[in-house]
């Protein structure tokens, strides 16, 4: 999976505007304009890396001068220690794009590394780990290309992509099945419906009105084992809601096709990755 380097780089432009200004008080009057240095990225934990190329992207856009040695690549398992990559360039520029280029590498791993330890969690069962919409506002592509080098799949990426008929969509409009029946009049045969439910009524109803996937929401496990049984392969069940990398594996127990996290996206902790400048 690649993004267009448009797309990054009006993410990165962004997150440098909002960090330089038009002004780095500390090194536009420390060091010399011309100064060269090395500087490197190391690793200070065992995970999964992601968002290098995105990195070093960084510094080239700052700095037209800028050349990188790779040791690694994303979706790569790392340990502490792990030498990642060596660069060279304007020590001014390195030291302003340091922080942008840092807070993207350690969050693309942080994500990678937290969908990794939830795809092993669940091994050995039917389960897929996925994603939600649930992305902090700006950084969603980033975001889900972090979740596949760790090993997991991508759910919707806008409101384009599928219909989803949450508990607020059914409540407004009538009705599982009304809402679905009113769907399928209307949409493309790309694209695809499903239906969150909160107990085995709306499971049954949800089913009968031909969804393709159910989502059973906040469900113990009890209900979604009973769910799975009386959806019995009739259409992709989908847990969600309140699971965490505690629970994940008795939720995959249970038979679901998919676990949908939004912790992977909105609460991840970052990876952490160190640059630094070689005297």
């Amino acid at each position: 999976m690649s993004l267009p380097q448009f797309y990054v780089d009006d993410i990165i432009l962004c997150a440098l505007k909002e960090d330089i200004n038009y002004l780095d008080v500390s090194a536009d009057y420390l060091i010399p304009e011309d100064q060269r240095n090395d500087a490197y990225f190391v690793a200070k934990a065992d995970g999964v890396l992601c968002g290098l190329d995105v990195a070093l992207r960084t510094f080239r856009l700052l700095d037209d001068t800028f050349t990188a040695k790779v040791y690694k690549k994303d979706g790569d398992k790392i340990q502490k220690g792990d030498l990642i990559a060596e660069f060279s360039g304007k020590t001014v520029l390195l030291l302003k794009g340091e922080r942008t280029a840092l807070n993207l590498l350690q969050h693309m791993s942080g994500i990678a590394t937290a969908t990794a330890r939830a795809v092993e969690l669940v091994k050995g069962t039917n389960a897929q780990i996925t994603d939600t919409r649930k992305t902090l506002p700006g950084l969603r592509a980033l975001q889900k290309y972090a979740v596949v080098c760790g090993g997991g799949k991508n759910h919707r990426f806008n409101l384009s992509d599928g219909a989803m008929l949450k508990d607020n969509h059914i409540d407004a409009s009538g009705g599982i099945e009304s809402a679905v029946d009113t769907l399928r009049g209307k949409l493309g045969h790309m694209v695809k419906i499903e239906v969150e439910t909160r107990d085995l009524d709306e499971v049954r109803e949800a089913l009968k009105a031909g969804a393709d996937i159910i989502m059973l929401d906040n469900m113990t496990n009890d209900m979604m084992r009973e769910a799975v049984k009386i959806i019995d392969g009739k259409a992709k069940t989908e847990a969600s809601g309140g699971i965490t990398l505690d629970t994940i594996a008795e939720v995959a127990k249970t038979g679901v096709d998919i676990i949908s996290l939004g912790a992977l996206t909105h609460s991840v902790q970052a990876f952490d990755i160190s640059m630094k400048m070689k005297k």
